[in-house]
Formats: C-alpha cells, structure tokens, sequence
C-alpha cells in the first residue's frame, strides 16, 4: 500500500505530466476549469491525482492519474474516496464521470452506468462532456451522502 497523505495540488508541469501520461486531458484545467485537484505524493514525484468539479448538487470526478509504478497499491481508490468525501462536503449528492479504460475499476467502487441522455444540465455544460470525452466513454454515476448547501 502506498502512503495515502492527499493533498490539495495546484496544476503545475509535474500534476500536468502524469495527466498527459496517463492520456487525460489537461487543455481545459489550463484555462480555468473549476477543478479542485488531490494528489499523493512520493519520493518519485505525484503517485497520482483526482479531480472534482462541482456544479450545484453534483459534480464530476474527473483526471483520475495514477503513475504506473504505483498502480494496485490503493492510491486510485483513496484518492476517489478522498474526491468524494470532499464533494459530499461542498454539498454534492451525485457524482458523475466519464472513462475510457476504467468503467470496470469504477464499478467496483459503487458507481454505475448513466446514460448521457439523463446527464444533468451542468454536467452536459462542461467540457468533459460536449468535446474532451467522446461519445464512446462510460458514462457513469454514484449517489454520495452529501446535503445540499443553501444557494
């Protein structure tokens, strides 16, 4: 198991790195993207990242990169359960993502797949959705604990 210390990563060249190793797009974090980034750190540098956007009552978990030397060590898991924690406390109740290669891993950690059709107003607004994530993604989703805070 490799250490679970996540902290909060500002988007620099190393956080953009991983991203682009692991193929995930970086072009719309680079222009302001409301992103809150989590990442673990070891001795080599980020062990990986996560990322959560939230729009209201829901959100989308998003470049979730781990560095391949620190895969099947409980760093993906820790770092989505850590995303979710945190949406869940800005007032997330659902949470969204789209994978290319993951749907498999993202089943086992309670998410389900969505079809784009019934994606939320604000999730069909991003990116993510209308140009980074073909049509061919998994769609997915998972209801998180969280209580919606006032507007």
């Amino acid at each position: 198991m490799i250490s679970t210390n996540i902290e909060v990563v500002v988007l620099d060249e190393k956080a953009e790195a991983l991203l682009d190793s692991c193929g995930l797009p970086v072009s719309d974090l680079r222009s302001g993207c409301p992103t809150q980034l989590f990442g673990i750190r070891d001795a080599s540098g980020f062990a990986g990242l996560v990322g959560v956007e939230c729009y209201g009552s829901v959100g989308l978990l998003r470049s979730l990169a781990v560095r391949e030397d620190a895969r099947k060590r409980g760093c993906g898991s820790a770092l989505v359960t850590h995303a979710e924690e945190w949406a869940s406390q800005q007032g997330i109740s659902e949470i969204y993502l789209f994978t290319m290669t993951a749907a498999g891993y993202f089943l086992s950690l309670g998410y389900v797949e969505a079809n784009r059709s019934d994606a939320p107003d604000a999730i069909r607004k991003t990116s993510q959705f209308s140009t980074l994530c073909p049509s061919s993604s998994n769609f997915m989703k998972k209801m998180i604990a969280g209580d919606a805070l006032p507007e």
